[in-house]
């Protein structure tokens, strides 16, 4: 009998087609996208930079983002702002839920960590109730 190395698809592929690289903005876009799903999410917080893209028109689907890409593995830091009245653990757990099952369903890479950062709170839903009431 001989011995030989069965590759998995995934090394076939590797070796055979080249290598695939994923960059960071990519990954961004993704979380970006997984964050504004979650209900209780106002808006993300991004800053002056993405602030000002946003006056001049252009949609920042990386707005508020921050990764850290490694070789398989990957950091994500979420900023945002919630919408008073709802609870803040379970908007930042069920944002690390969405995040995480995302990136790795989409790219293959590792959530290792999903950092939650709250900025702020909206209270435009709330004047507005008060308006109607």
């Amino acid at each position: 009998m001989s011995s030989t190395k069965t590759l998995t698809n995934l090394e076939l592929e590797r070796r055979e087609l080249g290598r695939v690289h994923i960059v960071p903005e990519v990954v961004e876009i993704i979380a970006g996208m997984a964050t504004i799903e979650v209900d209780g999410v106002a808006s993300m917080s991004g800053g002056i930079a993405g602030g000002i893209a946003e006056w001049i028109g252009r949609k920042n689907l990386s707005k508020g983002i921050k990764v850290e890409v490694g070789e398989r593995d990957v950091i994500v830091d979420v900023s945002i702002i919630v919408e008073y009245g709802k609870e803040i653990p379970i908007i930042a757990s069920n944002i690390q839920g969405n995040v995480k099952e995302a990136i790795h369903s989409m790219t293959g890479l590792v959530v290792v960590e999903v950092n939650v950062n709250v900025h702020g709170i909206d209270f435009e839903q709330e004047e507005k109730k008060d308006i109607v009431d």
